[in-house]
């Protein structure tokens, strides 16, 4: 009996009626699936040093977990890194591997970097393609 009263009343009720379709609308819209968020904005220096990484090492490393192209992916390669060589921090190790790629091959890949790598990037591209590199997780 209270149920019909109370429908009898909403439906006497247009404006109510109104207000409760449109209140159930918005909660249903609350529900919907989001999009996803834009992928975050590199900083100018780290997008310098993407364009870099594209132009120049892209081709052999991969910048994602286990997947090997020529070279070892350089994913993570901010903590491994700094454990590959002793006196050296991982930033110290990327650009020494760089300036002279032989010093530090990883074990189980050849001596296939370019030796003059280092002559072909300026003191700035250097510096992005590095900070680059040790911002890939």
């Amino acid at each position: 009996m209270v149920i019909r009263q109370f429908f009898s009343w909403i439906a006497n009720d247009r404006l109510l009626l109104w207000v409760m379709l449109l209140a159930l609308m918005a909660l249903a819209a609350c529900g919907a699936e989001a999009e996803p968020p834009p992928p975050p904005t590199l900083s100018p220096q780290l997008a310098a040093g993407q364009k870099v990484f594209v132009a120049h090492c892209g081709a052999c490393h991969s910048t994602e977990p286990d997947s090997t192209l020529v070279g070892p992916s350089l994913a993570g390669i901010a903590a491994v890194g700094a454990t590959r060589v002793d006196g050296l921090d991982a930033q110290a190790y990327v650009f020494q591997s760089i300036m002279q790629p032989s010093d530090y091959l990883v074990e189980g890949f050849v001596d296939a970097m370019p030796q003059d790598l280092a002559k072909k990037l300026t003191g700035e591209e250097l510096d992005s393609v590095v900070a680059y590199v040790l911002a890939q997780e």
